[in-house]
């Protein structure tokens, strides 16, 4: 395969090699597609956690009696309240 970079990702890359950070272009794409790869794991761990979250909160609305939502806002305040009380 072969790829071609732009002018700015062939400086960057040159930068680092010049700052000893990576021995060859080779060494800092594989470091480069090794990143990629854990940020793609990451973001799917997210997904699959946010799924999770939101799943068990409407599984646990079916068995909570609804409130409005003034009454929602005013206990997630008074919440922060009580924390920002603690700390001090």
């Amino acid at each position: 395969m072969s790829i071609s970079l732009t002018p700015d990702q062939e400086r960057f890359i040159q930068t680092k090699l010049q700052a000893g950070k990576y021995r060859s272009a080779q060494e800092a794409l594989e470091m480069a597609l090794r990143l990629l790869d854990d940020y793609d794991r990451a973001d799917a761990e997210w997904v699959e956690d946010v799924r999770e979250k939101t799943d068990a909160a409407i599984l646990a609305s079916d068995h909570t009696s609804p409130i409005d939502g003034e009454t929602f806002v005013n206990q997630i305040l008074e919440r922060f309240r009580q924390g920002y009380q603690a700390q001090a």
